[in-house]
């Protein structure tokens, strides 16, 4: 959801690229062999841009971050690769890495190939076929995010350097992005709610440290692919903020973006499922993880509280960027108002917690 509603301008699309020029490339990393017969760009993303290619009997998968993003974009894909090769071989859903190319020269920008996902998102508007369907997706999904969470950072070749203190540094951090927005011209100012007695309960509520593992990072309905023929997660997909840290931040946004039994989200039309289709309550995704894991789920609300507070910090980039022109109006105002949502929420949490 980071970055949704991004000018449309500021991707690349399949009509950019010179497939003649992507040949040599795929000859060097081994894809495919012959002329590329097609080239799609794939809907379904935020910021970076996916786009389908053909080549002989091989159909991957290219993924390059926003044109002109410069070394903030190309450090995405690097990070984005390295995670999904430290995933290879794991029992964690994801799509595969096939080759990257880090150096920015070849074709503006870092990018990297990865493995076709065949599968559905259910934020597409099309409900499940069945009401069981619809009830398995939620187990489905908090299983493969606790197999995230149960992967050893180290044991598959990522830096766990900086997960020391990793939740005493998200208020100050996300604090700090909020305040960043007051440098693009028009921004009316930051409105949400009980942003300052949010942030001091967090603060003085940081759940104690336990092992460190791999955070997807912006884990909701939107950023999973299911399977088309049962309930099960074909691929968690759009890597952009993974990280090593606490894995129970994943569990936290999971829950507090959920669709409730309307099938509306907190984040709004991002979020939510085909009016009336039943996912299930938050209950038994807790319930799927806490089978799954080995953390200790006891300070689950603060867990959910910094979910909120993060996620609105994030999606109030959008409102400000929009103000400055450089993202959707419409898409900013509604972030804006899901952002308020999610702090509105966070409110409710820590008073009951």
């Amino acid at each position: 959801m980071t970055g949704t509603g991004e000018a449309a301008a500021a991707l690349w699309d399949a009509s950019t690229l010179d497939a003649a020029a992507l040949e040599p490339w795929f000859d060097r990393v081994g894809l495919g062999s012959g002329p590329i017969t097609g080239l799609r760009t794939l809907g379904g993303g935020s910021q970076n841009t996916l786009i389908e290619v053909v080549r002989g009997g091989d159909t991957l998968v290219l993924r390059f971050p926003p044109r002109g993003s410069g070394e903030r974009g190309n450090a995405t894909m690097r990070r984005e690769a390295r995670v999904l090769s430290a995933l290879r071989g794991t029992d964690v859903p994801h799509p595969g890495l096939l080759a990257l190319e880090s150096d920015a020269s070849v074709f503006g920008s870092a990018f990297y190939a990865m493995e076709t996902v065949d599968g559905w998102n259910v934020t597409d508007g099309r409900p499940p076929p069945s009401a069981a369907f619809a009830s398995g997706l939620g187990p489905a999904v908090a299983d493969a995010v606790a197999r995230l969470g149960n992967v050893e950072p180290a044991s598959v070749g990522l830096d766990t350097a900086r997960a020391a203190g990793f939740l005493d540094r998200q208020v100050d951090r996300w604090l700090h992005q909020i305040e960043s927005y007051r440098d693009l011209r028009n921004y009316p100012g930051t409105d949400l709610p009980h942003l300052d007695g949010i942030a001091r309960w967090l603060r003085g509520n940081v759940p104690a440290a336990q092992a460190p593992g791999i955070l997807h990072g912006d884990m909701h309905l939107g950023n999973v692919m299911f399977r088309r023929d049962r309930p099960a997660v074909a691929a968690l997909i759009d890597w952009e903020l993974s990280t090593v840290g606490d894995p129970l931040v994943d569990l936290g946004q999971l829950l507090v973006t959920w669709p409730g039994p309307d099938g509306g989200s907190v984040v709004g039309r991002f979020g939510s499922v085909a009016a009336g289709t039943r996912v299930g309550p938050e209950a038994t995704l807790v319930e799927a993880y806490r089978r799954r894991t080995r953390r200790d789920l006891t300070a689950l609300a603060w867990y959910k509280v910094l979910a909120c507070f993060r996620l609105g910090a994030i999606l109030e980039g959008t409102h400000a960027r929009a103000a400055a022109g450089l993202a959707d109006a419409q898409v900013g105002l509604e972030l804006h108002a899901a952002a308020r949502r999610l702090f509105e929420r966070a409110a409710l949490e820590l008073r009951a917690a």
